[in-house]
């Protein structure tokens, strides 16, 4: 008796065809419905959010802009008077890790400056401008 060694698999025998999947195998499965969630101030989330609150961000406050060729600025020494794009008296921006926060006027308080918030930005005002 001979065997074919090149084709290893046995011919399949034209009447025999894999099963095709059942039809119920086609439908889509139902949409899972969302977990519902607990509003953020409940004691079970007290908790995780006391964690959050040790997270240091940095606090940005920036009094004005201006722009400045090289040779102004390798010209610059003590007493040098750089001038800004906004007047005295302008409240400044106050910004949470490079975004927009809020807007405040420079206060001073024991001999140190501050920044007392006059306007708070809200996210939608922010993305608009």
């Amino acid at each position: 008796m001979e065997e074919n060694l090149s084709n290893p698999t046995p011919e399949r025998k034209s009447e025999e065809r894999p099963q095709e999947a059942p039809s119920s195998f086609e439908r889509p499965t139902p949409p899972v419905p969302p977990v519902p969630t607990k509003s953020i101030g409940t004691s079970d989330n007290k908790a995780s959010l006391d964690m959050l609150y040790d997270i240091l961000l940095r606090v940005t406050v920036e009094l004005g802009r201006t722009q400045m060729s090289l040779r102004q600025v390798l010209d610059l020494q003590n007493g040098s008077v750089v001038e800004l794009d906004r007047l005295a008296g302008d409240l400044v921006d106050i910004y949470v890790n490079d975004r927009l926060f809020a807007r405040g006027e420079v206060v001073v308080v024991d001999d140190k400056f501050g920044v007392r918030i006059s306007e708070l930005i809200s996210q939608k005002r922010d993305k608009e401008s």
